[in-house]
């Protein structure tokens, strides 16, 4: 993948799309074969986020004590990511150097966002963590931060204090990737992340996804059903059928003129068994 760039994975139910983002994010390791992240070696680490500077902790900023053990786990283990050479080969590091990269340099976008979120955690505790897994300490930073990215993706920022249960769906998964954009990861990966929203509802929530994607130039994994999702979003698209990659290209060749006959059949919504 090149930085900025958005990869679609389509393919029918049970193609192997899900499974293939789980390997890709370091979530389940192959049977075979390696995944090669290779880090941006130029770019300065205050180019990724609102603030830099830690402030003092505060302890009115009431996130769950699991949590907060995590975060100090992550900036230890920053320090060694930031060490490591250009490329990563994911499943040779250990595990909780996975974690550590997936928190602190990447992004996961669930289709349901309760996988995404702790309900009974506030917005603001949600959108925090991520940010005190990168050293910020400062509650009022903190605080300033998650409403900002709370009008950021539609949400009111008045509703910091509430947990996640007292939401819509389609207001959770705003609110999750609030959480997970807050640190403007280098690669983001989405799993279906419209999947079981009203129609409107999905509109809105691909307009604001468009426009943050291209805001932060980010780099992102998509994996969708949906091929309209695909057109609106994907620069680049890989088609799977039954785990296997079938056919690649730029999303608008792909869709307008596929040469595997199972794109061809996907694309007219006439699949066969």
């Amino acid at each position: 993948m090149h930085a900025g760039e958005v990869l679609g994975i389509v393919g029918e139910s049970g193609s192997g799309k899900s499974t293939l983002l789980r390997v890709l994010a370091g979530l389940e390791a192959p049977d075979a074969g390696r995944v090669v992240y290779r880090r941006p070696s130029n770019e300065p680490e205050a180019a990724r986020t609102d603030f830099h500077e830690p402030g003092t902790a505060r302890s009115d900023f009431h996130e769950p004590e699991a949590a907060r053990a995590g975060a100090g786990e992550d900036v230890l283990y920053k320090g060694e990511l930031e060490r490591d050479e250009a490329e990563i080969d994911l499943y040779a590091i250990g595990e909780a150097r996975r974690r550590a990269l997936l928190r602190l340099e990447w992004g996961l976008v669930h289709q349901n966002p309760r996988d995404g979120l702790r309900m009974g955690v506030s917005a603001g505790a949600k959108i925090g963590e991520r940010l005190m897994a990168q050293g910020q300490r400062h509650y009022g930073q903190l605080r300033a931060t998650g409403q900002e990215w709370m009008r950021q993706v539609e949400l009111d920022p008045g509703r910091i204090d509430d947990a996640p249960r007292t939401f819509s769906g389609g207001m959770q998964q705003r609110l999750q990737i609030a959480r997970t954009l807050v640190t403007r990861p280098r690669l983001v990966f989405m799993d279906e992340p419209t999947g079981g929203l009203d129609v409107s509802v999905q509109a809105r929530l691909l307009d604001m996804l468009r426009t943050l994607v291209r805001q932060l130039g980010l780099s992102v994994v998509l994996v969708t059903h949906d091929l309209a999702v695909a057109r609106l979003l994907a620069h680049r698209l890989m088609v799977m059928r039954r785990g296997q990659v079938v056919e690649t290209g730029l999303t608008d060749q792909i869709l307008d003129d596929p040469q595997h006959e199972y794109t061809q059949l996907l694309v007219s919504s006439v699949l066969t068994p």
